[in-house]
């Protein structure tokens, strides 16, 4: 028993000692039991916390014909009502009834059958038992229809199964596993099941060592309670029914796991069985262009995944030796970040800000700037609306985007534990291209949700909260995710995963414990600003709390020239327009300042789902930087930056091509493209007047 079932049936031993009545709490509670073990309606009855206590012991003196001892019946309803949530009368009948044997050297155990057995059958199982493990047993008997026929037998963590429910599932599973089933003749399956028919002794109880069977104790809200499967391993997947759940906790003298599937066909009682594997997830380039659920399998409608392989979720990270530094540029396409807050493979940066601040829409143009850059992208939508994971599919649909793009979804109506293990098997899909060489980004978005569901997953478990209800290992659970991010050294083939994690303020507090956590873990950030937005500054990228740890490392020669004083510009822009609000009287350098600063920001700003070349955004910063933009009216500085890439495009694609290559721009390209926008810059003016 647990340290909570334990406690409880103690508390009812003491009242049964204190009144000097224990072997008559043993006898009545037995016969209780008994009953409970015969009709379902009545358990069903007792467990319900819509019924009374008063209703509960009327209904049960109603069976005995007013037999029952008056006295054991408030005894055992007092404890009941003192009870947790997820604990029922009938456990606690069971659990007193394990403890009041254990005091007298014996074990108290199960047996399940399809139908009721007579005392005689009992005994006879009983010996059998006892012969088996070297301890005398006593067992009560409990009808199970579903069983079929046969017996199976429960003695603390040990399974004996023998019923036909379980010859069946052997049945199934051998023909499952054949490795090519569609092509199997109906002729070689009859022969199995004939085999299998034959070969089936109905008075023999086969043993399943309790280190990989076991059964379930207590289900409830996605979380069941095993006993037994003592070899089990964290993260292990386990198989019930039809069903699959992954080990979270490993305690003394039980297994607590979480529900994968949906959770109405799983039942106390019903036996588990290890798998001996921990989750997994099918990689490989099967997965481009698929929607996936939080464990690989598929949601688009579009036929099963023929997967290359199958990894599991969690892995280590790889180690210093085996990554080299990042200095090789993943292009956003957008200027504001390529040029103040350059991101590169292998990087993590986090994207962080208040809700509807544009968080969603710089990773997506991300993923959409990838096109034709060979970089395959994962978007890993946890604790979002499908309505809105569906319109971000259809986006990257008619970009062309989910050519090179798998979608892992764990929506908002999920388990908990789906949207917990998501991220890992986005990862994992990620890692097996990241090692095979490839150039991979991925985007979790966001992380806040993961937390939440975690802490929602924890708190089940029973696990101890700390600050704001999370437990002590959160840091661990997103910190063992971003590590996974990495620049493979040369010697492991050069790939990378660059991971773009997003995560959600209030209020623009990033001091919060889950935004805290994940600046500490990774290379920068894009800060949001909800203030820019409102204000019509998309995106609304905060410069002087958005940085990159990176930094220029990751930008091209060419970016890094016309780039350079591009966050001091802004940063004193900033400054003179807070100081402007108190005065009218402004000097010359001050007004120059300000009028950089509002040429600077209008042109940094850019629409959604349009992100800009490399080159295209090299020669609009350099147009910037010579202060060609400020010579043009405000209003009109995207419109002349549109105009001034079509005319370059057209009437220069050589200095185009030359600005691609991202290398240093030599003194002969400057001074050329200087003259070219000079003299288009003269040309604008004159044409807008």
């Amino acid at each position: 028993m647990s340290a909570t079932n334990t406690r409880y049936a103690t508390l009812l031993m003491e009242l049964a000692k204190q009144e000097g009545k224990v072997d008559l709490y043993r006898t009545e509670l037995e016969k209780v039991s008994g009953l409970i073990n015969q009709n379902s309606e009545l358990s069903s009855f007792l467990t319900s916390s819509d019924n009374s206590v008063s209703d509960k012991k009327a209904r049960l003196q109603q069976y005995f014909g007013n037999t029952l001892d008056d006295d054991v019946l408030n005894a055992f309803f007092t404890i009941g009502e003192l009870k947790d949530k997820n604990y029922s009368e009938v456990m606690l009948i069971h659990d007193f009834l394990t403890y009041a044997y254990q005091l007298k050297g014996m074990i108290f155990g199960t047996v399940h059958s399809a139908r009721k057995l007579n005392e005689k059958e009992i005994v006879m199982i009983e010996k059998t038992i006892a012969e088996q493990i070297g301890q005398k047993v006593k067992l009560e008997n409990r009808v199970e229809s579903e069983l079929l026929g046969g017996i199976k037998v429960t003695v603390g963590n040990n399974v004996w199964d023998g019923s036909y429910q379980s010859r069946l599932r052997g049945l199934k599973d051998e023909l499952l596993s054949r490795e090519d089933r569609t092509e199997t003749s109906v002729r070689e399956m009859n022969e199995v099941i004939k085999e299998q028919i034959d070969s089936y002794d109905r008075q023999n109880v086969s043993v399943k060592s309790a280190d990989t069977n076991g059964y379930v104790t207590t289900v409830a809200d996605g979380i069941v309670t095993i006993k037994g499967i003592n070899k089990a391993m964290s993260g292990e997947l386990l198989r019930i029914g039809e069903g699959s759940a992954m080990v979270m906790n490993l305690e003394e003298e039980s297994v607590g796991a979480v529900l994968l599937d949906d959770s109405a066909e799983v039942r106390e009682g019903m036996e588990v069985f290890s798998t001996g594997r921990v989750v997994e997830t099918p990689v490989g380039d099967a997965l481009l262009g698929r929607v996936v659920d939080a464990i690989g399998r598929p949601l688009d409608g579009k036929g099963s995944i023929k997967a290359a392989a199958y990894m599991p979720i969690e892995k280590p990270a790889p180690g210093v030796i085996d990554r080299q530094s990042v200095n090789e540029p993943l292009q956003t396409g957008i200027k504001i970040i390529d040029a103040m807050v350059p991101i590169g493979k292998g990087q993590r940066e986090l994207i962080i800000g208040d809700r509807q601040t544009g968080k969603t829409a710089i990773a997506v143009d991300t993923i959409l700037n990838q096109q034709g850059k060979n970089v395959k992208c994962i978007y890993v939508a946890i604790g979002q609306k499908n309505s809105t994971v569906a319109q971000i599919v259809e986006k990257l649909k008619q970009n062309g985007a989910m050519n090179y793009t798998t979608v892992v979804v764990a929506g908002a109506s999920e388990l908990a534990s789906l949207q917990y293990v998501a991220p890992y098997t986005g990862c994992t899909i990620g890692e097996y291209w990241m090692n095979r060489g490839e150039d991979v980004l991925i985007v979790y978005d966001d992380l806040s949700k993961h937390a939440v569901a975690y802490r929602t997953l924890s708190l089940l478990l029973r696990r101890p909260p700390g600050r704001e209800a999370y437990p002590g290992d959160v840091f661990y659970l997103h910190s063992r995710l971003l590590e996974r991010s990495a620049r493979l050294s040369e010697r492991n083939g050069g790939g990378s995963l660059t991971a773009l994690p997003i995560v959600e303020t209030l209020a623009g507090d990033i001091s919060a414990y889950i935004p805290t956590n994940v600046i500490s873990i990774t290379d920068g950030q894009i800060f949001l600003q909800t203030e820019l937005f409102n204000s019509g500054v998309r995106p609304a990228v905060d410069s002087g709390l958005s940085v990159s740890r990176v930094g220029s490392a990751a930008q091209s020669k060419a970016m890094k020239k016309v780039a350079s004083s591009l966050k001091l510009d802004l940063a004193q822009y900033q400054e003179v327009l807070d100081f402007a609000q108190f005065g009218s009287d402004l000097d010359q350098s001050t007004r120059r300042t300000i009028n950089h600063g509002q040429h600077l920001t209008e042109l940094l700003k850019q629409p959604q789902y349009s992100p800009f070349a490399q080159e295209d955004q090299i020669i609009s910063l350099f147009a910037n930087q010579r202060g060609y933009v400020d010579t043009v009216p405000l209003n009109r500085v995207r419109d002349y930056e549109k105009n001034l890439l079509m005319e370059v495009h057209s009437s220069a694609p050589h200095l185009v091509q030359q600005i691609a290559t991202g290398e240093k721009m030599s003194v002969e390209l400057t001074e050329e493209l200087n003259r070219f926008i000079a003299d288009f810059t003269t040309r604008y003016k004159v044409a807008v007047k």
